[in-house]
């Protein structure tokens, strides 16, 4: 099993990002996903969950409204949109298979101006 993340970087309040998540090593189309985050000096929160075939999405109260995710299994990812990012959203974002124990290297996400 794993996971690469990707697309994070530095964005300015009020600004955007997409960030994608490349699968691999299991049957990803089987598999619910999740987006989590960490911030430093806090613990790991899930930010976003989607079902087997994208009709079913959750999300974190602190980014409903803001963030988007979204999946295609021909291609095995997983992404994550991001809108009007405030500077409390800095974290690390990794993605996560609902299943195992498995993690990614995460991509930094920085929002300041």
């Amino acid at each position: 099993v794993q996971t690469v993340e990707s697309g994070g970087g530095l964005v300015q309040p009020g600004g955007s990002l997409r960030l994608s998540c490349a699968a691999s090593g299991f049957t990803f189309s089987s598999y619910s996903m999740s987006w989590y985050r960490q911030a430093p000096g806090k613990e790991r929160e899930m930010v976003a969950w989607i079902n087997t075939v994208g009709s079913g999405r959750n999300y974190a109260d602190a980014v409903k409204g803001r963030f988007t995710i979204s999946r295609d299994n021909a291609k095995n990812t997983v992404y994550l949109q991001m809108d009007s990012l405030k500077p409390e959203d800095t974290a690390v974002y990794y993605c996560k298979r609902n299943a195992g124990n498995y993690w990614g290297q995460g991509t930094q996400v920085t929002v300041s101006s």
